[in-house]
């Protein structure tokens, strides 16, 4: 007896839809992803003992992370040259040298970074400076 064999079909699987609707997936997905830069510099304040005082309601902030990066009001600035903290000091204040200068700088940041910005504060004619620390335990 001789039995014809039965041809077999050959399953394929079209992957080309399936590619498509990956990539539409991550395009809808870089499309309505945002995407913010945090300004907040992480500050590690160096211990003192004395009385905490309030902080006034309009001031300049001057705040220095460990690694030397300025942010004043909030705003972190591009360069650490003395000239970009007297320009970003200046739009800040305006005219008015009447108020607080406060420097927030991390425990370990480089002493060169806080006397440019008291440097600063200095050739811009604040004369209300203080430094920002935490009370002692």
């Amino acid at each position: 007896m001789n039995f014809k064999r039965q041809s077999k079909d050959e399953l394929s699987l079209n992957l080309t839809p399936l590619i498509d609707i990956v990539f539409l997936l991550l395009i809808f997905f870089m499309v309505s992803t945002t995407f913010t830069k945090e300004n907040h510099l992480a500050i590690n304040l160096p211990e003192a003992s004395g009385e905490a005082s309030e902080a006034p309601k309009k001031m300049i902030e001057v705040v220095i992370d460990k690694s030397g990066q300025y942010s004043i009001n909030g705003q972190a600035l591009l360069s650490n040259k003395l000239v970009t903290i007297k320009q970003a000091v200046q739009k800040m204040a305006g005219d008015n040298r009447d108020i607080p200068f406060i420097i927030t700088a991390d425990a370990s940041t480089p002493h060169e970074s806080v006397v440019r910005a008291m440097d600063a504060a200095g050739q811009l004619g604040f004369s209300r400076l203080s430094i920002t620390s935490k009370q002692a335990k």
